[in-house]
């Protein structure tokens, strides 16, 4: 008898713990499921990193709930609210959470249940929201671009001053160092890109002279660097185009009123520096960025082409007998002018990543001449890459060269090891 009764208890245990065992895998596929239909994972604590216990809005019922089946997940408005939702449970008081606590502890599989139903806001999920809120403004009608004018007469305005306070005073206010940095620049302004007759008109030196000369006095650090005189001359042509027509050999300053071509000129300034600060330490004492993206080069290219590699050593041809000018210049000084505004487009593109990646453009335009490189000796090499075939170039070849330099850059930037020595 007692044997029997024990038995029977045994059985009545299996069953329960069987009971128990199909109502938590019973759970589990109605969580799935639920997951599958567009629906969130039930443990959104878990996933939204809160430390805090649940608060008032993690326990609504199904009817307040915003789910994914009543309301889109993909308005601005919806991201908008659930991250004020979320905020707002951060910053309840403890009063609140521990009244959360007990009713956690007493109804935690219907709790699991409405959990199931909300939706999940992700580490990002502010950054999202104002990326929604940003494209709907975007995506509206009318955009207000009253912000923009404010500032560009704003900074219009600073450049003036500067160019009172800086270059529009006598020699005598200056010192001997500015002195002659001035000097320099009023040399190195008709060398500037001297195969386009337009920056051979004495109003456009004046401007380049007055943007460089300004640059070079609020820069204290690098000062004047020859070379800078090229990076300014793309920024001038795009914004000129604006009001001029044709070919940039027939433009003359003559076209326009002195106003406008102030604006320009201080426009061109500020971008000239907003470029500059991403790069400052190539132009500084022995401009240690550009050794730094030279040495990168030269590595990179022993990777992707070993044989040409190999054989500049051997020739005893350094990179910064070559390179040094390409990083100085960014290749201004190396393709058809009429090509650079395409260049520049992949350099401004890429933001403050430009250095890094002018390694992976240089890298290709070097090996555009691979097979002809391996033939030359040390005279042959030095003279051919320092006036390189080009004068021919589209930009169908042009294209090619930012291809390839996109192509390298996304392999070995998953891949960083294979650049290192």
């Amino acid at each position: 008898m007692n044997l029997n009764n024990t038995n029977s208890r045994d059985e009545d245990r299996r069953k329960d713990s069987s009971n128990t065992t199909l109502t938590s895998l019973n759970q589990t596929l109605r969580n799935v499921q639920g997951l599958l239909k567009g629906r969130s994972f039930p443990g959104k604590v878990m996933l939204t990193r809160r430390s805090d216990p649940l608060s008032d809005s993690s326990l609504r019922s199904p009817d307040t709930d915003r789910s994914f089946s009543n309301k889109h997940a993909g308005t601005s408005e919806w991201l908008d609210d659930s991250v004020e939702d979320d905020i707002q449970s951060k910053s309840t008081p403890s009063a609140n959470s521990t009244g959360n606590k007990s009713r956690t502890s007493t109804s935690s599989g219907e709790d699991t249940s409405k959990e199931s139903q909300k939706p999940t806001i992700g580490a990002r999920a502010t950054d999202s929201a104002r990326l929604m809120k940003f494209t709907k403004a975007l995506s509206g009608p009318t955009v207000i671009l009253d912000r923009r004018e404010g500032v560009l007469r704003r900074k219009r305005l600073e450049y003036l001053d500067c160019v009172a306070q800086y270059y529009d005073i006598p020699d005598i206010q200056r010192t001997d160092e500015e002195i002659t940095m001035l000097r320099q620049i009023s040399v190195d302004c008709p060398r500037t890109v001297p195969d386009v007759t337009f920056f051979q008109q004495a109003e456009v030196q004046k401007s380049l002279e007055r943007i460089l000369y300004t640059w070079a006095i609020r820069h204290p650090a690098s000062g004047y660097v020859q070379g800078i005189n090229d990076l300014a001359t793309p920024f001038l042509v795009v914004f000129l185009s604006e009001f001029l027509e044709g070919s940039v050999d027939d433009w003359t300053t003559l076209d326009l009123p002195p106003e406008k071509i102030s604006d320009i000129e201080a426009d061109c300034y500020w971008c000239l520096s907003k470029l500059l600060d991403g790069m400052q330490d190539h132009y500084t004492f022995a401009q240690p960025g550009i050794q730094r993206l030279v040495f990168k080069l030269k590595e990179l290219v022993r990777r992707i082409d070993e044989p040409v590699s190999r054989h500049i050593e051997e020739q005893g041809l350094e990179f910064l007998q070559f390179a040094f000018r390409w990083f100085n210049c960014l290749l201004i000084r190396e393709i058809p002018f009429h090509l650079v505004t395409r260049l520049w487009d992949t350099y401004l593109a890429e933001g403050d990543a430009l250095p890094d990646f002018l390694v992976y453009i240089f890298a290709s335009f070097l090996l555009t001449w691979s097979d002809k490189i391996q033939k030359l000796d040390f005279q042959e090499m030095v003279m051919f890459l320092q006036h390189l075939p080009t004068e021919n170039w589209n930009h169908v070849e042009l294209e090619m060269v930012l291809s390839r330099a996109y192509m390298w850059h996304t392999m070995f930037k998953s891949s960083p090891s294979h650049l290192s020595s």
